[in-house]
């Protein structure tokens, strides 16, 4: 394995985990943007964009772009989060080239009068499709209530008003700014050709604009909420949880994952023997998500509405317990072989690297191989999973719920 970084002068970073025995490779553009970098006026953007990208380019139409990834043979996709914007693929090798200068014609589409007033039919079917979809509506209106009006509280499709006001103008001038090449990362795993990627990189995206692109981290303090939105159209109560973590950037992250898969993920859990084992939900989990500054807790509960408080409850008194009375050494050690098997899973193959390639130098500027995240994840101990859950996170818990049930407390 070996590492390779280069950055062009205007920017536009590149990064690469190459190696020699891989018979692939994957690649893609990681934007710095997302539903945190928005303002309530133009709320959604980012995913629409997202959408809009693959609408064509000025030299490219629509039907160009999804022939030329089929031609390939690539496995390629986009998504939007409240922080990133990512394109990518994995193609065999000799097609380096090719998806490269698809990829990067893509950075600079043609956002078409047209074409933007088509895709917001879709944007806002997509968006009525996700309010009937229950635990996407309860982890919407969790960010929402637990982040109120700080930046990791808004919505990655916005609303639908928010969508039917959105102007292409509007859009074309987040777009300048966001996707200026200092504010973009291109991403390579796998085996590739890195003078080649260099030399096509400089052709293909050296005259990119540059932009002022801050985001906003102000600093949140959690208090805790209930908020209760009742939904007849659901016949389960959806009840999720979010407390107070730790960001992309510190090190206590790690041992966040392992306590949340101690407590709540998977059949191995304590979450799962107290209510799932005996019949009282349907589903319980607790996890932690690590933002970029910031970071949450989070929980889900699927239960009969007549035993919402019931379930509720238990779930509460679980991690009080977990918290006061700590994590065994051995259940820390099954958590950590699970967590351990997954990420060595991933790094088998290129497009499974990808992402923590990407996200570990947009967050931490690092450039970490697998054996680096193994030997983070087993250095971590009993006493500093503890430790963090002795600082009593949840305490300041928000909790919100959504089906036919009228409260909770």
């Amino acid at each position: 394995m070996q590492h390779h970084f280069h950055q062009l002068q205007n920017g536009l970073t590149i990064v690469g985990e190459h190696h020699d025995d891989a018979r692939t490779l994957a690649t893609g553009f990681f934007v710095k943007t997302g539903a945190r970098d928005e303002t309530p006026e133009i709320s959604g953007v980012s995913h629409f964009l997202e959408h809009m990208m693959f609408k064509g380019t000025p030299k490219r139409t629509p039907a160009d772009v999804n022939r030329e990834f089929d031609a390939m043979g690539a496995r390629n996709n986009a998504f939007t989060s409240e922080e990133e914007t990512v394109y990518y693929g994995a193609v065999l090798p000799q097609f380096q080239e090719q998806i490269l200068d698809l990829l990067a014609d893509m950075m600079r589409p043609a956002l078409r009068n047209e074409d933007f007033d088509m895709e917001k039919n879709v944007i806002l079917e997509e968006i009525a499709m996700y309010e009937d979809r229950p635990q996407f509506a309860v982890f919407d209106l969790l960010r929402a209530t637990y982040f109120g009006d700080h930046p990791l509280g808004g919505s990655v499709l916005g609303s639908s008003d928010s969508i039917r006001a959105l102007t292409r103008d509007q859009m074309h001038e987040y777009f300048s700014r966001r996707y200026a090449a200092n504010n973009l990362t291109l991403a390579l795993t796998g085996n590739y050709d890195w003078e080649g990627v260099k030399a096509q990189a400089q052709a293909l995206c050296g005259d990119w604009n540059v932009a002022e692109v801050p985001r906003e981290s102000p600093e949140f303090v959690p208090s805790p909420k209930i908020n209760v939105k009742r939904n007849d159209k659901f016949n389960r109560a959806h009840i999720a949880l979010m407390a107070p973590g730790f960001a992309s950037q510190d090190e206590r992250r790690t041992a966040a994952a392992l306590a949340g898969e101690v407590i709540g993920a998977g059949e191995a859990s304590r979450l799962y023997w107290a209510l799932v084992h005996p019949g009282i939900a349907e589903a319980a989990q607790i996890g932690h998500d690590a933002n970029d500054g910031a970071g949450a807790f989070y929980g889900y509960l699927l239960v009969d509405p007549s035993r919402a408080q019931q379930a509720l409850d238990v779930f509460r008194n679980e991690i009080a317990k977990a918290c006061a009375e700590g994590l065994s050494v051995e259940e820390i050690e099954r958590a950590r072989r699970r967590i351990a098997s997954a990420m060595v899973l991933g790094a088998e193959t290129p497009m499974g690297r990808l992402r923590p390639v990407g996200f570990d130098w947009m967050y931490r500027r690092e450039q970490k191989s697998p054996q680096d995240a193994l030997e983070r994840l087993l250095g971590v101990t009993p006493a500093q999973v503890n430790e963090v859950l002795q600082g009593k996170p949840f305490d300041l818990a928000t909790v919100v719920a959504t089906g036919p049930l009228d409260s909770l407390h």
